[in-house]
């Protein structure tokens, strides 16, 4: 799919978030990537194959728990 220079890395390459969104849709919450994976706006993605990768956030630094 991916027409442009260098070219975006597959769909089934670890850093296939890399690629270049072809349709964004934010208030949908989704983007279309030119390798073809559906990427959710909470790290889900959706390859062209079907599998479903679930959200892969990493935990937030902001939040500090102290021991009592």
């Amino acid at each position: 799919m991916c027409q442009h220079q260098p070219v975006c890395p597959t769909a089934d390459s670890a850093d296939r978030e890399a690629a270049r969104p072809v349709v964004s849709r934010p208030e949908q919450g989704w983007s279309l990537l030119c390798n073809g994976v559906v990427l959710f706006e909470d790290t889900g993605e959706l390859l062209p194959d079907g599998q479903i990768i679930g959200p892969h956030r990493a935990p937030r630094g902001d939040r500090v728990t102290a021991a009592a």
